[in-house]
């Protein structure tokens, strides 16, 4: 296969990803794309998508060409292996164009150039967060460039899309955006990705920086982290992946993220998506009541069957480690086992050549890190799909399960009165759904397949 326009034969896509030579046929309908999304708990790479879309040329060299003269803002990283965090508050910043920067990456900077108080060996420069309607603010054509609607969001182009030039070890600290999930095109060269679910949030130890109000980031360098500082890092799940050019990497909301560009150049492109139901808050407070109203009869009439079931259940997830690795999330078809490859989903799978999941395990991180933090590459997923390593029951999970049992025994307990003609107040409602015990209760019986909604 040839490699992108470029690229090296080493950063373009691998043979065997799923398209063959000459083929043009997508391998989903963007109907079936945004089904796909939507369903999708956990990060997944799309491949062969893209392949017709002119922004696949978009190398740096290219850009240059496009924006030739035009300024655009570096931020200025150094390239150290501390524990700290490199936050957008504590990098440098400089104003130049594609053609200093090439220049300055290829180590050779002119004495007067924007570029001459960095040493090339000693940092990194990000043009990041470029917003397309400000980088092309005269070049409107080129928004078409970039075909979001191939993903089922009719209208969606780079109009709605942000611009990312960094050089090697160019990154994002790691954390979350307060809105939406991300499509990721990558163009030219690799990205290296650490992605966290949000579950693990406190393991994270989140913050807010200055100015920043779109994200929630770490204290923690994800990739040589201070765990006498953090200990509780060690529970974060981490996945990882490297993105190739071509492909699209799905990230859902809320997933944590830190991104590092491991190659020489690298390009990508992306879009922040909000998931939203358009349903009325009328259409949806009823469905909510006739949620909790359905859960409280099928407790008042198989409440002995179902409590038994579902302590049962709960001691065979224990045993199979599924408390760490498999935490199924409600409206979750087929379960993490889907996602990690063990084969065992009842639902058809969508995965295959041309949709890949992120899965659960760590990579070995570069010697220059400094090491790998206690316990990364311990849990993972092996040849074959296969879990291995150490499975651990936290504390809390073990003080979530006894809290369950005495929140299904109340609901048990409370069981003679009339649930159909129960009328759940708002405030009920608030406190039901930000309940974890309940949640957890209510995906249980999801994932049991037991209808609660008509």
């Amino acid at each position: 296969m040839a490699a992108t326009p470029g690229t090296t034969p080493e950063t373009a896509p691998e043979a065997g990803a799923g398209q063959v030579e000459g083929e043009h046929v997508k391998p989903f309908t963007p109907e079936k794309a945004k089904e796909i999304i939507m369903s999708l708990q956990q990060p997944a790479i799309f491949c062969n998508m893209a392949f017709d879309w002119p922004a696949q040329h978009w190398t740096v060299k290219h850009l240059s060409e496009v924006l030739h003269g035009k300024q655009i803002r570096f931020r200025m990283g150094m390239k150290r292996t501390d524990t700290v965090p490199q936050f957008e508050t504590t990098c440098g910043y400089v104003e130049a164009t594609l053609e200093e920067f090439l220049s300055w990456n290829c180590d050779q900077p002119t004495i007067y150039g924007p570029f001459r108080d960095y040493d090339h060996s000693k940092f990194w420069a990000y043009a990041d967060y470029k917003y397309f309607v400000s980088l092309f603010d005269d070049k409107a054509d080129i928004f078409q460039d970039v075909i979001w609607s191939d993903f089922g969001f009719p209208g969606r182009n780079g109009q709605e899309s942000t611009l990312w030039i960094g050089s090697m070890g160019a990154h994002t600290p790691c954390h979350l955006d307060s809105y939406g999930c991300n499509l990721v095109f990558q163009v030219q060269g690799r990205k290296r990705w650490h992605l966290f679910p949000p579950e693990d949030t406190p393991f994270l130890y989140p913050t807010r920086i200055p100015y920043e109000e779109s994200s929630v980031f770490s204290k923690i360098n994800v990739v040589n982290p201070d765990l006498k500082r953090f200990p509780q890092f060690c529970k974060a799940r981490r996945h990882m992946v490297t993105l190739n050019p071509g492909q699209v990497l799905f990230v859902p909301r809320h997933w944590w993220h830190y991104v590092e560009s491991i190659d020489p150049v690298t390009v990508s492109i992306n879009s922040w998506i909000e998931l939203v139901e358009e349903t009325s808050h009328e259409v949806n407070c009823r469905y909510l009541n006739r949620a909790v109203s359905a859960l409280f009869d099928h407790y008042r009439t198989s409440k002995v069957v179902e409590i038994q079931a579902l302590r049962t259940n709960r001691e065979d997830m224990k045993k199979e480690g599924s408390d760490v690795h498999n935490h199924m999330e409600v409206g979750q078809t087929g379960g993490q086992d889907l996602l990690l490859g063990t084969g065992k989903q009842e639902a058809a799978s969508p995965f295959g050549p041309d949709l890949i999941p992120v899965i659960l395990g760590s990579e070995e991180l570069p010697s220059e890190r400094g090491g790998i933090f206690e316990g990364d590459g311990k849990d993972f997923v092996g040849e074959g799909g296969e879990h291995s390593g150490k499975l651990h029951c936290t504390k809390r999970q073990r003080m979530m399960s006894k809290s369950e049992d005495a929140v299904v025994e109340q609901i048990s307990s409370n069981s003679s009165m009339a649930p159909s003609q129960t009328f759940i107040s708002t405030d009920d409602l608030l406190d039901c759904l930000v309940n974890p015990q309940v949640t957890r209760i209510v995906a249980q019986l999801l994932i049991q397949g037991r209808s609660l909604w008509f």
